[in-house]
Order: C-alpha cells, then sequence, then structure tokens
C-alpha cells in the first residue's frame, strides 16, 4: 500500500457530521453509496446487529480539507467480520487518487487496531465498473457472495 497522500481518517464527530453530510458524488453515482446522512444514522439504528461496531470516519486531505467519508463497521468478536462501508469521495475532489489512499487508510485502520481481522471486506453495485476497478487493483477479489444485491469483495491480510 502506497503512502504517497495520507489521507487522514478523523472521526465524525458532532464538530465535523455537518460539512461531512454536505458531501456529494457525481448525480449518476447516487444510486452506488448511501448518503452520509444514512450511514451516521447506522451508527444509532445498528442495522447488522448490536454486535457490531459503527465507526463513521471524516477523510481529511494533507491540506486539512474534508475531501471524503468512509465508515468501517467491526464484529470485533470475529476474524471476518469488518467491513467498509459508504465510502464517499466528493464529487469535487474525485479522480485524485483520495479514494485509493482512503481504502488503503481504512485497511491499515483495521490492521492496527484489531489484530484479530483477517480480511476486509465491502460490498459493490454490479454496474460500478469504476469501483469495481479499484477495489481488484488495490487487491480485493470478488467472492460470488451477494448481500442486499451487491457483490461482497474481500482483501485478505
Amino acid at each position: 500500500m502506497s503512502d504517497v497522500m495520507m489521507n487522514r481518517l478523523i472521526p465524525t464527530t458532532r464538530e465535523n457530521w455537518k460539512d461531512a453530510v454536505n458531501l456529494q458524488v457525481q448525480a449518476h453515482q447516487n444510486h452506488f453509496v448511501p448518503s452520509v446522512a444514512v450511514s451516521l444514522a447506522k451508527v444509532h439504528i445498528r442495522p447488522d446487529g448490536d454486535e457490531y461496531q459503527y465507526l463513521p470516519f471524516c477523510v481529511y486531505n494533507t491540506e486539512n480539507r474534508l475531501v471524503g467519508f468512509v465508515m468501517i463497521t467491526v464484529d470485533d468478536t470475529t476474524t471476518q467480520s469488518y467491513w467498509l462501508n459508504g465510502l464517499i469521495i466528493d464529487k469535487n475532489e474525485q479522480g485524485k487518487g483520495y479514494g485509493k489512499e482512503t481504502i488503503n487508510s481504512a485497511i491499515r485502520y483495521i490492521r492496527e487496531n484489531y489484530s484479530q481481522s483477517v480480511c476486509v471486506n465491502l460490498t459493490v453495485c454490479v454496474d460500478n465498473a469504476a469501483a469495481r476497478k479499484l477495489y481488484e487493483k488495490l487487491g480485493f477479489c470478488e467472492t460470488r457472495v451477494v448481500y442486499e444485491d451487491e457483490i461482497v469483495y474481500r482483501f485478505n491480510f
């Protein structure tokens, strides 16, 4: 994993959540990813079960500008239930390498904080060719498992 850009993952808090909610993807990408507001609602609702921890992060670049959002969802009683959810890079910041670095930063976070984890999972829409290509380039493999009409990809450590 390259450390060229070094995005910073900063927990989403009452100080930065409103800025995060204003992040937008390109119009044709809206059906690929939940809004930040929906991701933040999951922190309280816990749709995957009480055993999961929902860890929302704002993504800042080296100039301390908010460029994206990602949620890490974990069941730390397992070795394989570590997920990246709701990854958004703002439409004005796409194509600059922030998506790649955000994924690498999230993987590092999981490896550093959950030593029992053996992989990271994410889901992707079948028709999101750009995301699928990026995930495969970063070492994720399609698992042939489908979750809520999306393909599960896995990165093994």
